[in-house]
This record gives structure tokens, sequence and C-alpha cells, in this order.
């Protein structure tokens, strides 16, 4: 199927105007019936976070390995089970108020776009997709169905994340004209791509984990569980990963659009797996938070948080190995990844804040309470408390600049010109991994 028709035809389904879906889900005895899509890894965290709000009831459990399966429906009996998510909204789409996707990223916009289709509210993991036309198609269905959707970035929610947010926006460093991030994380491989192929275990269902990526032979320790991440035809590489959680707060903060330009220093592409270190260039439009035009550099991989001139800290300290430095007029704001306050630093000096008048609280060093906050929240708009603050809308455009990082990196070297108002690049031939085609499955 190519995938412009499905997402076409998704969202002309949507063309009706619908009551928000929070007011939807209040009439359902003020309880949200959920489904969950994933529930290995990431997945378990999720279901575990989403059903630790009091007003939750799981009602279903959705994986294609049938030892994911097992352990969710240990924890929830009387949830109905199905490894084809497709299946399940087939059989039970009236008994789910919301919906967790919680697989690997080349198969969140296709479900996500099937239960946001049934008018179901979606909380979905970063990177909100795979490719950026899934990304623009996803943040048209959903305001155009005014339904209630999250992005994971759980840390968007933390104390620490929201304080960096207001003291950027108070001018606490003036206009920011650059932002460097880095992590040291290699979700990339530059080896060979796997010979041959193994036997597909008897708890796994290798044609549902494709879904809709091309048909592909099963290899032991190479895809499921672990390192799909790494692979272009499943993964965003470390980019898309640790990027959307380090981009976050800058992007939230200076309240970026996509950038106009953008240059991937890697090695060759091999057309198989990420590259295992990337340095990414952005150049974005200037906001009411920025100069005329905002720099945004981006490291991975070994040698990530090397000191370089302008993240240099006072007293000779060591770089984090994971963050982002705001670099402004007036000085410099350091935000650590994670769980750390974000410091001011001045001339090479770290500056004293005044935090209290942002009312935010006393710091908060607890993950367990943290952590629940983002999932809460979504669980509480659905049901007409409060709204989300990292719905499709404002997740997509975040998600899009990811990829074009990412589709950058089969370009090294060569600066991308991207327009967001055609949605092409100046460059035809990088315009081909805007999308992919679908494997009818």
């Amino acid at each position: 199927m190519n995938k412009r028709e499905f997402l076409k035809s998704t969202v002309a389904l949507s063309s009706f105007a619908l009551m928000p879906s929070g007011v939807w889900a209040l009439t359902k005895d003020k309880r949200l019936r959920t489904a969950h899509i994933g529930v290995g890894n990431m997945g378990a965290e999720d279901l575990k976070a989403i059903s630790s709000h009091e007003l939750v009831e799981v009602v279903a459990l959705c994986d294609v390995d049938a030892n994911n399966l097992a352990a969710a429906k240990k924890l929830h009996p009387n949830a109905k089970t199905y490894s084809d998510y497709r299946k399940l909204f087939e059989e039970i789409a009236d008994d789910v108020d919301a919906v967790i996707v919680s697989t690997p990223d080349h198969t969140h916009a296709p479900a996500s776009m099937l239960a946001m289709k049934m008018n179901k509210p979606v909380y979905c993991q970063k990177p909100l997709t795979h490719h950026v036309t899934e990304a623009r198609a996803m943040r048209k269905l959903a305001e155009e169905k005014n339904l209630v959707t999250q992005m994971g970035i759980q840390v968007h929610s933390f104390y620490d994340y929201k304080l960096a947010t207001l003291l950027i926006q108070s001018g606490i460093v003036g206009k920011v004209h650059t932002v460097r991030a880095w992590s040291p994380k290699n979700w990339g491989y530059d080896g060979p791509a796997p010979e041959g192929n193994d036997p597909i275990p008897e708890t796994l269902d290798w044609n549902l984990w494709l879904g809709t990526s091309a048909e592909r032979p099963y290899k032991k320790d190479i895809y499921h569980p672990g390192n799909w991440r790494k692979l272009v035809d499943y993964g965003c590489g470390t980019l898309g990963d640790m990027g959307v959680h380090i981009f976050d707060t800058p992007y939230n903060a200076l309240e970026l659009d996509v950038p106009k330009t953008i240059t991937n220093y890697c090695r060759k592409p091999n057309g198989f797996a990420y590259p295992e270190q990337n340095t990414v260039i952005y150049e974005f439009p200037g906001t009411k938070y920025t100069t005329e035009t905002l720099k945004w550099i981006w490291y991975d991989g070994d040698g990530a948080s090397q000191q370089r001139e302008d993240l240099h800290l006072p007293n000779g300290e060591k770089l984090h190995d994971q963050g982002a430095m705001f670099i402004g007029e007036k000085g410099r704001l350091y935000l650590p990844h994670f769980m750390k306050l974000p410091q001011l630093i001045v001339d090479n000096e770290y500056q004293e804040m005044d935090i209290e008048s942002f009312n935010l609280g006393a710091p908060v060093r607890d993950y367990g309470s943290e952590g629940k906050k983002h999932y809460h929240q979504f669980v509480d708009a659905c049901l007409g408390k409060g709204e989300c603050s990292a719905p499709f809308p404002y997740a997509s455009r975040l998600t899009e600049t990811i990829l074009l990082g990412v589709i950058a990196g089969r370009f090294p070297g060569q600066t991308l010109h991207w327009d967001s108002a055609t949605s092409q690049f100046a460059e035809e031939e990088a315009n081909q991994y805007l999308d992919s085609e679908y494997r009818t499955f």
C-alpha cells in the first residue's frame, strides 16, 4: 500500500466535527478504559505509569511477543490480549476510551492513525513517527478530530525542564543565538548488514513485528527486542531517541518551528543502519526568544560531551555526559540531562538565580513521582481535567525537526534546505526519504 494513500484516506475520514474527547470520556463513569499497544520494555513502563492513575482501567493489551504479553497479563488479568492491534480495534473498539502506543518507531503512525480514526485519544511514545509525512498526517488528524494527544517525552513534565523553560523565557541569558546538545549514546552501527536467517522464536510473530515495513528475514539479537533503534527501517538512531528528550526543552522554551537548513557530519550511509557518530547543525528562523536566526548543534556517540569552547564549565568542572547549553547575549544556561537543576553561567562563573519567583515549589529529585506526571496529565486531559503539554501539534513539529536531521545523515556534509510550506527539500534527491511504502501484512 502506498503510504501517502493510506494517510490521505485516513485523514479524509476525520472531516466531520467532534466534541473534545475529554468531554466524551466523562460519559464513561468517569473512568478511562485504556488499550496498550506494545507492552514490553518501554511499553511495560508506560503501562505501569498509566495504570497507576486511580481512574484508569486497563481493558486491552497487545504485543507481538507472547512473553511480553504474558507478563503484562499477570499485572492486569482482566484485560483482553491481542497480538495484532488491528484485531483489537475490530473486536473491542467500543470498549476502549484511550490508546497508548509503545511500539518500535515504524509502527507508531500506523497504530496511532488507526486509533485516532476511531476517535480515540492517543498517548504515543517518542519520536512521534518514523517519517516526516506521518508526523504531519498525525498532527492534521489530531487537530481535525479535536482529540486529546500526548507524545511520550516524560521529562517534559519534570521540574528541572519546566524551570529551564521559564528561565529562558524570562530573558535570563538574553536572546539566545546558539544551542548545543549532546548524548554519548550510540544507537548506530557501522558494520555490515547481517546475512542469512535464524529460526523465528515461537513466542514472536515476526510478520506483525515487521508490520508495514519491508519484508526481511529474522536474525537473532539484531532486531527484536533491543537493537531496532539502530536500523533505518525501524528506528531513528540516537537523534530520534535521546535527541527528542534533550531537544525538547530548548525547542519548547524558544518556541521554535522547523529549521531552514540541516547539515549532518557523519559516515556515508550504508542503507541498513545509522552512523555511530553524528554532528548535526540546524539553522532555525528567529523567534522572540532568539536572535534573528538560531544555530543548533547536536553531537552523539563517543566524544559527544568533550569540552568545546562554549561548553567549558566554571572551575574546570567536567561536563555531564548528556545535556544542553543555551548560549545567549548575556550568558549561558546549562541544563544537564537529567534531574539536575539548570545553572546560570556569566563570565565563566556560576550565578545565583531567583527560582522562587516562578512558583514551581521546591526542586523535585524523586523520579518515582516525577515519572508519572506526564502520563497522568494525559489521563486527566482525557477525563476533561486540564490539557496535555506535548500534544501532537507540538510533538509533530519537534519530531519533524529530529527526522530532518536523520535524513541529512543520508547526505554527509551536505547542507539541505527545507521548505516548511511545501514540505519539501530544495535538494530533490532528499525528498525520497520523507516517506516510504507500506507493506501489506
